[in-house]
């Protein structure tokens, strides 16, 4: 069996942050989160990196990024372009917005034969998350289809200290199945120690388990997934008010919702310990670079990874 792939979404760098953010050094030689992510994916038995990145910062991509892998891992380069569209459709008058995270994944489509695992590039996830997606990936037998899997955070292991976060909270059924994900934009914990997501239907919070699956953007899946993007895409590109809307985005979990409601496919969501944490207000940052600092005199991380 082929080894599985890692595609990092990395087309958003840059347009949030002014320059290319995600390259900001945090640990103590300058590594970047994305390093370590690359780093774990390695030790869990990746065979293949595959970035998605616009095509505009290539040649600084290439410089500061690309030449730090080439004796690690083999690596590839997509780009997604707003007008990367299937035939007999155009950018509508007005878009300057990509078309969201499952139209990037799609970018990767001739490079990618094998299982493979879509994740954030900026975004730190911790060891155990690529080691259960590795696990997963690795033992489907040759030419699997329809079965898809997605690292659920336990959601008391994803919040910030400094304000509230955006989580895919799951839904599962007694197979550990994903049933629905639900996109909460502000989840936070209280003063009482509990977690809860503001509902904006009823203007209150709601109270959360510590232990509810969240989704952070670790998914895993087949290369059948290709095809069934590719045909959706055409059909929600038909759709006049996503034409119209310049922010309209087609993102993983509106495929992943799709497969699962028609019954196409199963999504099994993987458990994990690990502690997610990411760079999500500028006041994360020295807390970031603690916790990896603190990794690293653990012994868990190398002083200098690559």
């Amino acid at each position: 069996m082929a080894k599985p792939t890692l595609v990092l979404l990395a087309a958003g760098m840059g347009s949030r942050y002014g320059g290319l953010k995600q390259l900001d050094g945090l640990g103590p030689n300058g590594e970047t989160i994305m390093d370590y992510s690359i780093y774990d994916a390695v030790k869990a038995g990746f065979g293949k990196i595959v970035f998605i990145i616009r095509k505009d910062f290539e040649q600084d991509f290439r410089d500061k990024v690309l030449t730090k892998y080439e004796n690690h891992i083999p690596v590839e380069l997509v780009f997604q372009g707003i007008d990367a569209l299937p035939e007999g459709f155009s950018v509508p008058e007005g878009r300057e917005k990509p078309w969201g995270t499952n139209h990037a994944v799609l970018m990767a489509k001739d490079v990618v034969n094998e299982p493979f695992c879509v994740i954030n590039c900026d975004d730190f996830y911790n060891r155990d998350a690529f080691m259960v997606m590795g696990k997963f990936l690795a033992s489907l037998p040759e030419g699997s289809k329809n079965r898809y899997s997605m690292v659920g955070f336990r959601v008391g292991n994803t919040l910030s200290e400094n304000g509230t976060v955006a989580r895919g909270v799951c839904s599962v059924d007694d197979k550990r199945c994903l049933t629905t994900v639900v996109e909460r934009t502000k989840i936070k914990r209280m003063e009482d120690g509990k977690v809860a997501y503001y509902d904006e239907d009823t203007d209150s919070w709601v109270n959360v388990d510590e232990n509810a699956p969240v989704s952070m953007n670790v998914w895993g899946f087949t290369p059948d997934y290709f095809k069934y993007s590719e045909d959706y895409f055409k059909e929600w590109l038909s759709n006049p008010e996503v034409m119209a809307n310049p922010k309209s985005e087609y993102f993983i979990p509106l495929m992943v919702n799709k497969l699962i409601n028609d019954g196409t496919a199963t999504v099994e969501v993987l458990d994990t310990t690990a502690t997610w944490f990411g760079v999500t207000y500028a006041a994360d940052r020295p807390e970031v670079v603690e916790k990896i600092q603190k990794l690293v005199d653990d012994g868990i991380y190398p002083k200098k990874l690559f």
